[in-house]
């Protein structure tokens, strides 16, 4: 698998959140507007070498590879003896490997690649604390959590999830002498000083990501239908084996059973949000990967017990969907989808594996068309647009014409009154037309400079435009 994602980030570009975190690499800083810092600052010294994009990959793909190797010995380590040996840490890879949307995190470097990785270290650590006696006072174990904490709360703001769980499960196993251990005050307080970078960035910026994270996470209205979608989603792009995790659990000891909180807390949670319709399915991975090991003990079990053929048919599956995804990924999308332009011109339906391809040809393309005309900033209409180009059409400026705040928006600061701009639209985004300038756009006059048409295999998958648009309005 490790070899296979290293093939494809080979041949694929970066999709709008991979390119979000390598400008949090060219642009260092103590944190960031919607994340926490680290998924950049791991990234830094690559981009500092201007590295390619398949060496920046690599990151994510050892990543994996550790999770992968994590899962393996806890299955095993937790596993009964009555299992054969070895067989729940192999299960437990097969849980991983047939993961869809894990093999995205395995390529493209995302704070949720981080978070996985985290979140299996912690239930270890968390694990050996739990059958260590206070008595013996040993500081090691507790450095480490404290630490381990701290790296997870610099991956991604949902790990205080995570944190969550390992205090169930230290008041569990200990009870309330765990307030008198002072290897527990050393832990927090080693978590909290690795994160006062992002505490220190949001004193400064009137603690926007908290305000932005809390809106977000909340989303609108609370409905039934997006909790099933979720559901439904969450089913689809993680794979049903996960599901083997309950029986692993229903045959281990109860000490065993409560790192199950390092699934049910943040799965819990991010569930109920969903029903305000924002949830988005990799925001469970680090749940899901806390199920593992369980699974793997499930399917180890159920193996031993005859029951085959039900696990094949599953696991079949997931293999037949996997490579699927993988191969649509590789090919963009054909044959399913060939010939198509997507939704943003209204004619044909958006290719969503079109994503990851041209946005260095339409970069190089933004850089020779504004140094022709003079136009010394590039405008679009949508972030996930801004980041691709921020990275690709470097060193211009890029701002995002939607209103609010953005990273875009503390990076490049307010487009001024009066601006001259390349304004670049992408056919496979729906967004308002440029030719509608002084009503939807907010420019006086855009005039079409050049299109650049986005091929995979001879066949068209997407297509820019570029436009000059002249004396800014807001």
């Amino acid at each position: 698998m490790l070899v296979l994602h290293g093939v494809l980030g080979a041949s694929l570009g970066l999709s709008v959140d991979e390119a979000h975190y390598v400008l949090y690499a060219a642009r260092l800083d103590w944190s960031y507007f919607d994340h926490p810092p680290l998924v950049g600052w791991l990234q830094a010294p690559w981009v500092a070498l201007q590295a390619p994009v398949w060496v920046l990959r690599l990151l994510p793909e050892l990543i994996w590879l550790g999770t992968a190797l994590l899962a393996h010995t806890v299955a095993d380590q937790l596993a009964p003896r009555t299992l054969p040996s070895g067989s729940a840490g192999f299960w437990a890879i097969v849980v991983l490997a047939l993961a869809p949307l894990c093999h995205i995190l395995g390529i493209g470097l995302l704070p949720d690649t981080l978070l996985m990785f985290f979140t299996l270290l912690v239930m270890v650590i968390t694990f050996a604390l739990m059958h260590q006696p206070l008595s013996l006072g040993q500081k090691g174990p507790w450095i480490a959590l404290g630490i381990l904490l701290g790296l997870a709360g610099l991956s991604k703001y949902t790990a205080i999830f995570t944190a969550l769980a390992v205090a169930l499960c230290l008041f569990y196993a200990h009870g309330w002498r765990l307030l008198r251990q002072s290897g527990l005050w050393l832990a927090l307080a080693l978590a909290l000083l690795l994160v006062t970078p992002v505490l220190y960035w949001n004193a400064q910026h009137d603690w926007v990501s908290f305000r932005y994270q809390v809106a977000h996470g909340a989303g609108g209205g609370w409905e039934i239908p997006h909790l099933l979608r979720f559901l439904l989603i969450q089913c689809v792009v993680y794979g049903v084996l996960f599901f083997w995790g309950f029986k692993g659990l229903s045959i281990l000891s109860k000490g065993e059973w409560m790192l199950s909180a390092f699934f049910a807390i943040p799965f819990g949670i991010l569930t109920y949000l969903s029903g305000g319709g924002s949830s988005l399915p990799h925001w469970t991975a680090p749940a899901w990967t806390a199920l593992i090991p369980f699974a793997g003990i499930g399917l180890a079990r159920s193996i031993q017990q005859g029951h085959t053929h039900l696990i094949a048919t599953f696991a079949t599956l997931q293999v037949g969907f996997t490579l699927t995804l993988i191969t649509l990924l590789f090919t963009g999308g054909q044959p399913l989808m060939t010939n198509t332009y997507g939704e943003g011109n209204a004619t044909t339906p958006s290719n969503p594996f079109a994503d990851v391809y041209g946005w260095d040809k339409a970069g190089k393309r933004a850089r020779i068309l504004a140094a022709q005309h003079y136009l010394p900033r590039i405008a679009v209409q949508n972030w996930t647009l801004a980041s691709r180009m921020d990275w690709y059409a470097r060193p211009l400026p890029v701002h995002v014409l939607a209103e609010g705040v953005n990273q875009f928006s503390l990076w490049s600061g307010s487009l001024p009154v009066g601006s001259n701009v390349l304004l670049v639209q992408w056919s496979q985004l729906a967004q308002a037309d440029a030719g509608d300038a002084g009503d939807a756009i907010p420019f006086s006059d855009c005039e079409l400079l050049d299109t650049e048409t986005i091929t995979r295999f001879d066949k068209p998958i997407s297509e820019f435009y570029f436009y000059a648009c002249y004396d800014y309005s807001p």
